[in-house]
């Protein structure tokens, strides 16, 4: 459990303990009677045992094809009106022989309402799919800017004074104006020379603008190349290069990149920005015939233009979506139509959105994941107001001391996110807990654990939410109720301590770039942590034997390997890199299948865990093998840890690990040891405090069951918080484990030499 509480003596806390367990006692004598009746605990553990994907047997010699795969196949190829319903309680996965070096999943899931629609209505491109939410929900609110008034400097406790936002309430667009927008923006794009099946780059945030964009570029067959807007120069100039493009859609904030970047661009002619709502750009310092122009203009130019839409087919380029690079050099993943609506179709199944929801939107579009997850949300009527990490909650930088972050203002429902941002809110309720009264600290576990106890049988806590975790709700608007994680693998200490105190339900959910995004999701109500979820209901996924990490699908007791995805979903390989595509990509079973690289291992519900990965493998001089990113995954669950990147060498016979400490606790533990007189700089560079934080660090990898060999023998503390601007880490903050290992040789080489 991540609530750390230190123990509480003495008569009066012991005292107070029992009064708070007595009337809970009593509370629950008076009111089970009720819960069961309301709450229907039963229902909930049913839904929890459900099988969710079985096993495709193949036809053997001697050995027929297991009929109940049979009937599952059958009635997951019918898309009628109504589903044939199936107690799918009754389905076990089946003994797999011996011999077998490989294993095949297919959900037991059957198509939704909307998937079934998109279906009868032939909806197999994004430029059709606009249309469709366009006739289904015309009128209703559909992308929303938050209005900024002015920008106002505020004097702190300390004297300085930084720039804040006197912010108002969201305008919004609806679904009519957004179609409208599009058309016009993609023809305003023609106008300019732009030219179906060539490509352009988007280079921006997050914002409504964008999404319009996309859309526009959908809409005339044009090729949307995303590029995320914190890479660097070189790797901004290397996506644009590669494809080819004569224009650049990007941001007020993103255009002085470009005074470098064109130099590294000789091919970029037209530079089209989306404006500042209060300042206007400063054209000069670009380089001599750019042509530089506003969104605004190019939307002028389409609403008064003779083009016609030119529909894509299913089969063209939809997307040409850069890979964050976390193992090199980003790669241009051809992401097709069909790939695009085979996922939408797939989170559609997997997730319960309603047309009351409300999405906030932060997470990079240019990455497909935030992408669908906001299509879907499209597709269901749910309104979408977008944000970012300086105005989302009300303490956020840019907002004015007294005022409300975006949040507060919008009260969304629904949100994606990703492991680190979830670990930094963990951190942030734990920080809270530590600063609180003995008796509130003693209060607030007490009810964590109250709470832990009844979810797990199946009941929800509704007094102890309103009572003690209500105000934590409040950090995301009050009225969150499903968060979508995605882009690593969440601890499952991060998934329960979210789960239990934002009063949430947290679906995590597995998928590369290479596959869309989609492999498997977690079922609304599994109350496992640590789980990505069955295959989804367009794909199936295969697990194959690894020999050399002695993964086996005949392990016991569940079956182990390298995971591949086939479907739909899949990718049409690399952009210019045919080596590379034949490689990771392969035909097979009347499907295209992308390798992943991944170990997982497939529970008897058909669910699926992610357990290691073949590039994070090391070797040590005993023969241990040690999983990096599992190390990491559970050491990042340290109060004590912001980031980190664990090392081995195969010539050495312990790993060490590079730590970005969280300055308040670092400090706290500082002072117990009677450094409190030293900066963070300092400290980071003491050898005393090296030495606590590693004892912390092994007593919290022992708790998580870590083994001996797992748990680092030295540690580095890094000053600097490691950012995609710096290279270290991809736009979805994971770690690019090469570059930092480069940046800290000296580092690694001392702590292996001491």
């Amino acid at each position: 459990m991540l609530i750390i509480v230190r123990d509480m003596e003495g008569f009066g806390f012991t005292l107070a303990l029992g009064a708070i367990k007595l009337l809970a006692f009593v509370y629950d004598l008076l009111t089970f009677p009720i819960y069961i009746l309301l709450q229907r605990p039963w229902q909930q553990r049913q839904h929890a045992r459900k099988i969710k994907g079985f096993i495709v047997l193949t036809e053997r010699e001697g050995n027929k094809k297991d009929d109940v795969a049979i009937e599952m196949k059958e009635l997951s190829n019918q898309f009628v009106e109504t589903p044939p319903t199936i107690n799918k309680n009754t389905y076990k996965a089946q003994p797999i022989n011996q011999d077998t070096k490989s294993i095949t999943y297919r959900s037991t899931m059957q198509p939704g309402p909307l998937h079934i629609a998109l279906l009868r209505d032939k909806i197999d491109t994004m430029y059709k799919l606009l249309g469709f939410v366009n006739k289904k929900y015309p009128n209703k609110r559909c992308l929303g800017t938050r209005e900024i008034f002015g920008e106002e400097d505020e004097v702190q406790s300390n004297g300085r004074v930084f720039k804040k936002f006197n912010m108002g309430d969201y305008r919004w667009k609806t679904y009519s104006e957004v179609d409208i927008l599009a058309r016009n923006f993609g023809k305003g794009l023609r106008e300019l020379g732009c030219k179906p099946k060539e490509n352009v780059v988007i280079f921006a945030e997050t914002r409504a603008e964008w999404m319009i964009a996309a859309h526009g570029l959908f809409k005339q067959n044009i090729p949307l190349v995303t590029i995320y807007a914190t890479l660097g120069d070189e790797a901004i100039a290397h996506g644009i290069n590669e494809t080819e493009v004569t224009t650049v859609i990007t941001s007020y904030e993103l255009m002085p990149k470009f005074k470098k970047v064109l130099a590294l661009t000789p091919k970029v002619k037209n530079l089209v920005y989306m404006e500042d709502q209060l300042k206007d750009l400063e054209k000069t310092g670009y380089p001599d015939g750019t042509n530089i122009i506003s969104f605004t203009d190019i939307l002028k130019k389409g609403r008064n233009s003779e083009y016609a839409d030119t529909p894509p087919d299913t089969n063209d380029t939809a997307i040409l979506m850069y890979t964050s690079g976390s193992t090199g050099v980003p790669k241009g993943v051809i992401i097709l139509h069909k790939n695009l609506i085979a996922t939408l179709k797939a989170f559609c199944d997997a997730t319960d959105i309603y047309e009351e929801d409300v999405m906030i939107g932060f997470l990079p579009l240019a990455h497909v994941f935030e992408l669908l997850v906001e299509t879907v949300c499209l597709c269901a009527g749910v309104p979408i107001g977008y944000s970012s990490a300086l105005t989302m909650i009300d303490s956020a930088s840019k907002i004015k001391k007294g005022t409300k972050g975006d949040a507060s203002v919008l009260q969304p429902t629904c949100m994606t996110s990703v492991p680190l941002i979830l670990d930094r809110i963990a951190k942030t309720i734990q920080d809270r807990v530590s600063k609180s009264s003995d008796f509130k600290k003693l209060l607030f576990k007490f009810s964590y654990d109250y709470k832990r106890k009844w979810i797990r049988r199946g009941y929800d806590t509704p007094l102890i939410n309103k009572i003690i975790f209500a105000p934590i709700r409040q950090l995301m608007g009050g009225c969150v109720r499903l968060i979508i994680s995605g882009g690593a693998p969440l601890s499952p200490e991060t998934h329960e301590q979210i789960n239990n105190c934002l009063c949430v339900t947290i679906l995590q959910g597995y998928g590369l770039t290479e596959t869309t995004s989609c492999a498997c999701v977690q079922d609304f109500f599994d109350k496992s942590f640590g789980r990505v979820g069955a295959p989804t209901t367009i794909c199936e996924i295969k697990i194959i034997n690894w020999e050399e990490g002695n993964y086996r699908v005949t392990d016991k007791p569940y079956p182990r390997g390298e995971i591949l995805v086939g479907g739909d979903n899949v990718s049409a390989g690399y952009y210019k890199l045919p080596d590379k595509t034949n490689e990771d990509f392969l035909e097979a079973d009347g499907k295209r299948w992308f390798r992943t690289g991944d170990i997982g291992e497939v529970h008897d519900d058909g669910v699926a865990t992610i357990i290691d990965r073949k590039k994070d493998l090391v070797k040590l001089q005993a023969g241990e093998y040690v999983s990096l990113g599992k190390v990491e995954s559970q050491l990042k669950t340290c109060p004590l840890v912001d980031n980190i990147c664990v090392y081995g060498e195969s010539t050495k016979q312990y790993c060490v690990a590079l730590v970005v400490p969280n300055q308040p606790n670092l400090t706290e533990l500082a002072n117990k040891i009677g450094l409190g007189d030293k900066n963070f700089e300092e400290l980071c560079e003491n050898p005393e405090i090296e030495k606590a934080v590693l004892k912390e660090l092994g007593d919290h990898g022992k708790r998580g069951k870590l083994e001996k060999f797992e748990i680092p023998h030295a540690v580095k503390l890094v000053a600097e918080v490691w950012s995609p601007d710096m290279g270290l880490v991809t736009a979805a903050f994971k770690i690019k484990r090469k570059d930092i290992q480069d940046r800290y040789q000296c580092d690694l080489r001392r702590m292996y030499a001491s």
